[in-house]
């Protein structure tokens, strides 16, 4: 019998990792993409390469977004990234941070949609999250819940009566959690990267590093990549 196929978004960060990891427990043959944008490092595309060979998967594109100039963002060199901000000044915050990176999540998840459809995936995988996440629009569940109804209109193969679906494993899950769920699952989190910067080291200072942190201090747990402080 035939594995089913999942499309997995895989940018070398841990959430993407544990999302994908969760894929293959749940029986799933991969196909990765990850996306270079114009972000200001290459880190986390290096981390998605090593983490495909990890997880063994089928195909994985790396697709280059940077000559589209569509994105204008912090992570892209537009703001300043912001530092050494509180777990609650991060986590209260009412305004949308310089890090958002406009329709993201819409535009990756479009390009997922073609290639699911053209390779016959039954899901397509995305390690967004809502609890501890920096007031991004485009990872909340009624995001999600509104992009799976397009799907179910927009291709043939959804018309047709077949199913792509949006699984989103992460969604209600703090970072200790996914901490957690990926130390279940076997992922190396050494081949992951969350900083917002391209250092040798992680700088410890930006909203991801902070957030990635304290996940792992709040599972008990030792990071085991370098930081700068």
């Amino acid at each position: 019998m035939k594995k089913k196929a999942a499309v997995c978004l895989l940018s070398g960060g841990m959430d993407s990792c544990v999302a994908t990891a969760v894929a293959l427990g749940e029986g799933y043959s991969i196909h990765a993409l990850t996306f270079d944008y114009g972000q200001i490092h290459e880190k986390e595309i290096a981390c998605a390469i090593k983490l495909a060979k990890d997880f063994s998967v089928e195909e994985h594109r790396i697709i280059d977004l940077r000559l589209i100039g569509l994105f204008e963002s912090a992570l892209t060199g537009g703001e300043v990234i912001p530092e050494n901000r509180t777990l609650k000044e991060i986590k209260e915050q009412t305004e949308i941070p310089g890090t958002y990176v406009p329709a993201r999540n819409t535009v990756f998840l479009s390009l997922a949609l073609a290639y699911a459809e053209t390779r016959c995936a039954d899901a397509i995988y995305i390690g967004s999250h809502a609890v501890d996440y920096s007031g991004y629009p485009d990872c909340r569940p009624e995001y999600f819940k509104k992009f799976q109804e397009l799907i179910d209109l927009a291709t043939k193969k959804t018309v047709e009566g077949g199913e792509i679906e949006i699984r989103t494993p992460l969604l209600y899950n703090g970072k200790a959690e996914i901490v957690k769920k990926g130390v279940e699952l076997g992922v190396d989190f050494s081949h992951t990267w969350s900083c917002y910067k391209g250092q040798g080291k992680a700088c410890g200072r930006c909203d991801s590093c902070i957030l990635r942190l304290n996940g792992f201090k709040e599972a008990g747990l030792t990071d085991p990549i370098e930081y700068e402080i």
